[in-house]
């Protein structure tokens, strides 16, 4: 699993390593690792033009050893300093006898347009709040130049703990960062500012109690996919009640359906209008025109998607004492109270949209703060909420510990329908017994997946990224 730390854990457990080392010694463990970074990014180093973008403090003093170390095998090294009385003075010493050079701001332009790489060593993590205006100008440069950008630990201008960008930051193709990964890496919107990110060991113990982060990979969903036994039957299996679809939206109920039986539920159980439907593409179906109530077994109920203003179900659904997602118009329907007031546990999976109306807050706002919505929606419903979108995030009930955040996907799966289908394959999960914090994880990995390997670089249908389930499944176990 791959988790990431917020600053202050990572500061102490550099004090603690530090005090073990020989001074300097873990900026050059650092610098080792970006020059090498560089360097594999370069192809070829000796005669390539690099420019170092230089704030104060430790990350400036990274890129300048970084610098000296290019220089020393054939890179023309320049650094720009923003304050150059607060440069790293040791780092600055090894560059220029490196035979690397320094320059005021006022080069900075004419130097990166004719770079071949830019190493950003502005700002470290502990950066609050947008690029200084000294700062912007050089950021806009290099995103304007045909130079690759990699950053130190990373981009400068972004919150390192909540992935926020609160005005102009740089545009990195490749973030080194240091010891673990930080938050702000692996969210949106600094993910994207990110680009591809490259971990360099450097020695850091970190407590395990401290995570803020975690995103699971192949072998931990393995791990937690329900696989069934020699003397499993369909109860066994689960069995996922979908209360969806209307005379509007009998798509929704289709496409719910089809992620609940592609999520290796043993049976699905269908209430509402759209159950001709329903039939037609899944004989399979079990449907009931009686209510969730007299539906029959069930070990997990999904509610909302396509429902229209069906409120009585959606009461009567969370009225069970069995797990619930909530999903779409449910999360628009569901009374908040009756939400908390559930003993078994609750799912839901907003977009920003539908995140923004639950909070009273703007869609802009959940979008800029993505890691806060998720937390503040799980607390104030004492729910599991998996916040959708470029990058899903998935915290438990009551918004405390690590939150999960989702690496597979990809942009193509922004198509109508592809919500309901991962609500059907949640539920089949949560039928199955998972807890619905894994339920929820599990059910974004595969979903990511299959879109991935549906849409090979091109359009795909919900209905594509439903049929490809069973395949990211057959990928995951290896």
């Amino acid at each position: 699993m791959r988790t990431a730390y917020g600053v202050e854990t990572v500061r102490a457990a550099e004090r603690e390593l530090m005090a073990r080392l020989p001074d300097g010694a873990l900026m050059q463990r650092a610098a080792a690792g970006l020059a090498a970074a560089c360097a594999d990014l370069l192809g070829r180093v000796y005669g390539s033009r690099v420019v170092l973008l230089i704030g104060s403090g430790d990350n400036g003093g990274d890129a300048l050893y970084a610098g000296a170390r290019l220089a020393r095998r054939g890179a023309g090294v320049t650094a720009v300093l923003l304050t150059p009385e607060r440069a790293h003075t040791g780092g600055l010493a090894a560059l220029r006898r490196a035979g690397g050079r320094s320059a005021g701001v006022d080069a900075a332009e004419d130097l990166i347009e004719r770079a071949d790489l830019v190493v950003d060593g502005i700002v470290g993590i502990g950066g609050k709040g947008g690029l200084r205006p000294e700062a912007a100008p050089l950021a806009e440069a290099a995103d304007r130049a045909g130079a690759a950008v990699v950053a130190v630990d990373l981009p400068s201008g972004v919150d390192v703990d909540t992935g926020e960008v609160r005005g102009t930051a740089v545009r990195a193709d490749l973030t080194v960062t240091f010891g673990t990964h930080k938050p702000g890496l692996l969210i949106d919107p600094a993910r994207e500012y990110a680009g591809v990110v490259r971990l360099v060991d450097i020695g850091l113990e970190l407590p395990s109690g401290a995570t803020e982060l975690e995103a699971l990979q192949h072998a931990d969903v393995a791990r937690l996919l329900p696989l069934p036994a020699a003397d499993t039957d369909k109860y066994r299996r689960g069995v996922v009640g979908i209360a969806a679809g209307s005379a509007r939206y009998p798509g929704a109920a289709v496409l719910a359906v089809a992620g609940a039986l592609r999520g290796g539920a043993g049976a699905v159980r269908y209430v509402g209008p759209a159950a001709d439907a329903v039939i037609a593409r899944f004989p399979e179906t079990l449907v009931s025109d009686r209510g969730p109530k007299k539906a029959g077994r069930v070990q997990a109920w999904v509610v909302g998607p396509g429902a229209g203003d069906d409120a009585a179900t959606v009461a009567e659904v969370l009225a069970t004492d069995v797990p619930v997602l909530i999903d779409a118009d449910g999360l628009r329907l569901a009374d908040a109270e009756a939400v908390r007031g559930r003993t078994a546990p609750t799912l839901m999976t907003p977009h920003a949209g539908e995140a923004a109306a639950l909070l009273g807050v703007s869609r802009e706002e959940v979008e800029g703060a993505r890691l806060a919505s998720v937390r503040e929606l799980a607390a104030r419903y004492a729910a599991t909420v998996l916040l959708k979108g470029s990058t899903t995030l998935v915290a438990d009930a009551g918004g405390t510990g690590p939150v999960r955040v989702n690496p597979t996907g990809t942009s193509w799966l922004a198509t109508a329908g592809s919500g309901d289908v991962l609500s059907g394959l949640a539920g089949s999960l949560l039928a199955a017994g998972l807890r619905a914090v894994d339920a929820a994880s599990v059910a974004a990995y595969l979903h990511g997946l299959s879109a991935r390997f549906a849409a090979d670089g091109a359009p795909v249908g919900a209905h594509d990224v439903a049929e490809g389930i069973p395949g990211a499944w057959r990928d995951v176990r290896g």
